[in-house]
């Protein structure tokens, strides 16, 4: 299939206008294909030749104008309508489409714990053509009518308002939006429907989720409701789309998705099962963000996708600061630095770093790979630094203007920044070439000279070419209270700046980037290192508890911290730690990165252990029941980190983890995952828990059981389910992925290291984008460590061709493998 480039997008938008389609789907001609008919009206500006994309099953007609076209034309993806004159045209598509199980184009589910079907679209980035023909590109902007047949008892939710006459639902016209942001989600849907400000808000999700949807609804709704109070504040814009639906559909390969009128989200943020108010918090920043996408991408919306930041970054950065500003969670910024932060500074030091903004995207292929940590998470970051400079009045001004000129069209980073600077006498255009044109992350570092008087001055190393505007922190100890500090000053500092600053007698810490107001790495003076060792749980504010952390665990994957230091801190402090969001951040760096990769298969014990204690200090502080979600994070991370199965073996067979909590289907699917890996269970006992637990969750925990049972034939069955049958779904296959390799194992799945790069590329070429992320980031032996499987990697990125999304997925895990070995060489 053909991929679009740019310079055939820009000839195509210089050549078309398109002012409506009018899409028509029937769900009820089986369960393999569904039937799209589409009417498009455009206009041609001169005679030329263009084409329109489909990947239709079967294409049984096209007219122009009234002519048949002939469809064995379609080429790929492209159907060519060639000798177009200038002047209005009507294109009519008749053809059969096939259903997806890897969450791309119109997917379809049945849920095992009910038999009901689902379908939804999810059409990014150019899948449209999985549903409807269309000419597919974001600046080619039209009014939709979609109807749809839908089987009795269902009912269909789209971009906007639906009705239901005569077996057909159809949906209120769209205002002009681009084709990737069509959205249909169809089944016996559960909803919970309300109106706010004059506009009907629902939220839907499968039935046999009805109840979990019906605990939380209110929370979820309010949240809805706070963000859209708050947006309308912040914006003179109004919500540009005549309701706002918020669905929950089964197997979503992303957090959520912005469609107008129709956000669809994974529908793991319906909690069967207990969670954090940390995971609370991060359901309700992904609707934030999405709502931020109403404005941020759907009214105004890129032009070419290589500006796909106007989305994520202003998304990502609204989210957080506007749910921190509307709702109870404050926490917001804390839990973006533990979260996200380290995605964007991990992005951003690999070989595939980009810009936020880039130079250029040849293609829709390559725009596919920009959606990381530096699109969301540099672009968020980057984001507040430039609030921080510019000031939030004159921020807001800029966006303002840059609604009022682009609505319902299409913008670019040009069009923005000229939005801003007309807010401002500043020079956001030299900001823009700063930090949006360039890559990497700069590092600040402290140094302070005492003088004569006794009185200290800093100046801040700087390696990289960023201006940024910080916050210094002075730290004391407190006089009172023996192992805390208290902050004596914060300091606001430019960097770079030609002077040193006085700060009086020099502090127990100093603390560059406090508030975490900047993207930059940040390195300790050695006095300030030696309060971290012993004081850092004494540090007053989660938020510059998360800064000190995130240091941490920088200066460990530069292989500047030895990675037991960050064992033997986190082992001091955080038993005493209140942020969850800190807690479960520091536990899950520190199993997975630093026990699970940066020490050796000999050390890896030792880090067990020590990790088990302090899930223990942890299930021994929260005995009372005061903190049930800080127990419920010690009582997680203990059962991964178990190395012998007698205690978890016995709260599963309790029932109950002594002092609670009792053990949901996630807990239970949780420890079992883990005997099967330590080879304390078998097939019987996962075949009865599911069983138990029969429902899509359950189905996912026991192909990760499955696979995870340390027996040469699972193995095979499991490898031969990943790589050979294709039948597995995208979850289905992350889940066996996520239980196939397994550290304590390695000896039996050596042989599976080798044809994992066969097999890969191989897999990937058939099944698509979805499919070649997951086999990347899932199904890769990260735990193998050595290099030889860098050796090999290196050796299939040079001679074979994997598709796009493999191939950067294959780059940086390769390129964290090697940052792994030299912190082993390190150490």
């Amino acid at each position: 299939m053909s991929v679009l480039t740019r310079d055939e997008a820009q000839a195509r938008a210089q050549l078309i206008d398109v002012r409506h389609y009018r899409v028509d789907l029937d769900l009820t001609t089986g369960d393999e294909t569904f039937d799209s008919r589409t009417v498009i009206g455009f206009t041609a500006r001169t005679d030329a030749d263009t084409f329109v994309e489909l990947k239709p099953a079967e294409l049984r007609s096209v007219t122009l104008d009234g002519q048949p076209l002939d469809p064995e034309t379609l080429d790929g993806n492209r159907l060519p309508l060639k000798n177009l004159t200038a002047g209005d045209h009507e294109l009519r598509v008749d053809a059969a489409m096939r259903y997806s199980r890897t969450g791309e184009g119109m997917h379809r589910f049945t849920d095992p714990t009910d038999g009901e079907t689902y379908v939804y679209t999810q059409l990014f980035l150019d899948d449209v053509q999985r549903v409807f023909a269309a000419f597919d590109q974001p600046d080619l902007k039209a009014v939709f009518e979609v109807s749809v047949k839908a089987p009795e008892g269902w009912t269909v939710l789209a971009n906007g308002i639906t009705a239901h006459t005569g077996g057909v639902w159809r949906a209120a016209p769209t205002p002009p939006i681009s084709t990737y942001l069509v959205a249909v989600a169809a089944g016996p849907w559960h909803s919970v429907r309300t109106d706010h400000r004059g506009l009907p808000f629902g939220i839907h999700c499968r039935r046999s989720l009805a109840p979990h949807l019906d605990a939380d609804a209110e929370e979820i709704l309010d949240v809805t409701r706070a963000c859209f109070d708050r947006y309308h504040e912040k914006f003179e814009e109004p919500y540009p789309f005549d309701s706002y639906d918020q669905a929950f559909v089964p197997e979503f390969n992303v957090g959520a998705m912005e469609n107008p009128g129709l956000v669809t989200f994974r529908d793991e943020y319906v909690y069967r099962s207990a969670v954090t108010d940390t995971e609370r918090q991060n359901r309700a920043t992904v609707i934030a963000h999405e709502m931020a996408h109403m404005w941020f991408g759907d009214l105004v919306t890129l032009r070419w996708w290589d500006d796909i930041w106007l989305n994520e970054s202003f998304a990502e950065y609204m989210g957080y600061q506007t749910l921190g500003e509307a709702t109870r969670f404050s926490g917001t910024w804390t839990a973006f630095g533990v979260a996200r932060k380290g995605w964007g500074y991990d992005a951003d030091q690999r070989p595939s770093t980009h810009p936020v903004a880039p130079e250029s995207v040849t293609d829709t292929a390559s725009a596919l790979l920009n959606f990381d940590g530096i699109s969301y998470a540099k672009g968020a970051s980057a984001l507040r630094q430039l609030v921080t400079w510019l000031g939030e009045k004159d921020f807001l001004a800029g966006i303002n203007t840059h609604f009022a000129r682009h609505r319902f069209g299409n913008a670019t980073l040009a069009d923005f920044i000229d939005s801003l600077a007309a807010a401002t006498e500043r020079d956001v255009h030299a900001w823009a070439g700063s930090w949006l044109r360039t890559t990497g992350v700069d590092t600040l570092t402290p140094r302070v000279t005492t003088g004569d008087n006794g009185i200290c001055t800093l100046t801040v190393g700087h390696t990289g070419s960023r201006p940024h505007r910080i916050a210094v922190g002075l730290y004391d100890h407190d006089l009172g209270d023996e192992g805390r500090l208290v902050l004596r000053e914060r300091l606001d500092l430019d960097v770079p700046h030609p002077d040193g600053h006085p700060i009086g007698k020099r502090p127990a810490l100093l603390l560059l980037n406090d508030d975490d107001l900047t993207y930059a790495k940040v390195r300790f003076d050695p006095r300030s290192f030696r309060t971290v060792r012993d004081e850092l749980s004494g540090l007053p504010g989660p938020l510059t508890r998360a800064v000190v952390w995130n240091a941490l665990r920088d200066a460990v994957r530069d292989a500047e911290l030895p990675p037991t230091t960050y064992l033997e801190t986190a082992r001091a402090h955080l038993p005493h730690e209140t942020d969850l969001a800190l807690v479960q951040g520091v536990l899950g760096f520190a199993t997975r990165q630093i026990a699970g990769r940066y020490l050796t298969p000999e050390s890896r014990p030792a880090a067990q252990s020590a990790l088990s204690s302090l899930c223990r200090d942890l299930l021994r502080r929260t005995e009372d029941g005061d903190n049930p979600g800080l127990r419920l994070l010690a009582v997680r991370h203990f059962v991964d980190v178990a190395a012998h199965p007698d205690t978890i073996a016995a709260w599963l067979a309790d029932g109950i983890v002594p002092g609670g909590p009792e053990l949901d289907p996630e807990l239970r699917w949780r420890i079992l995952g883990r005997l099967a890996a330590l080879g304390a269970t078998d097939e019987a006992a996962i075949a009865a828990e599911l069983d138990r637990d029969p429902s899509a969750t359950g189905q996912e925990g026991a192909a990760r059981c499955r696979a995870a049972l340390p027996d040469p034939q699972a193995k095979r069955t499991a490898w031969e389910a990943m790589f050979a049958r294709d039948e597995l779904s995208n979850y289905l296959f992350t889940a066996t992925a996520q239980g196939f390799w397994q550290p304590e194992q390695a000896d039996l799945v050596r042989e599976y290291v080798p044809r994992y790069y066969e097999d890969a590329v191989a897999l990937a070429a058939r099944r698509g984008p979805a499919i070649a992320e997951a086999v990347g980031n899932w199904a890769f032996p990260a735990h193998a460590v050595d290099t030889e499987t860098l050796r090999l990697g290196e050796e299939c990125l040079r001679d074979e061709e994997p598709v796009p999304a493999l191939r950067r997925r294959l780059a940086d895990q390769l390129d964290d493998l090697a940052r792994a070995l030299r912190v082993r060489e390190a150490v």
